[in-house]
């Protein structure tokens, strides 16, 4: 792709945005979005999650891409996951079947047996 077609591109975007925001009528479709804020975790609930997931501190620090010492950090009530970590942790909660479904840590024993 040349770099004129991706400026053209995207001065026909913007052409249409303003042409769009003056007119008296919207020209463009539009969607509205609500995002749900960002779960705070209390230690327990970190903890209770985890103990779900059958994994250890070391091992759920891992999946989860952050130290042992945040994870330990976390169920102590040192520290409150943020942003995606919370984002993880919310969608455990609502699909039990997610580390299975997005294996990013294994088993070595699995490894083994296979």
């Amino acid at each position: 792709m040349s770099k004129n077609h991706v400026y053209g591109s995207i001065m026909a975007g913007l052409n249409e945005a303003v042409d769009d925001a003056k007119s008296e009528r919207p020209i463009l479709k539009r969607h509205k979005v609500t995002v749900e804020p960002v779960r705070v975790f209390e230690a327990d609930e970190v903890k209770k999650i985890r103990n779900s997931t059958g994994m250890s501190q070391k091992i759920f620090a891992s999946y989860m891409g952050v130290s042992d010492k945040t994870v330990e950090a976390w169920e102590a009530g040192t520290n409150h996951p943020s942003g995606a970590a919370s984002r993880l942790l919310s969608m455990m909660e609502m699909d039990k079947e997610l580390i299975r479904k997005f294996p990013f840590v294994s088993d070595a024993r699995e490894q083994q047996r296979a």
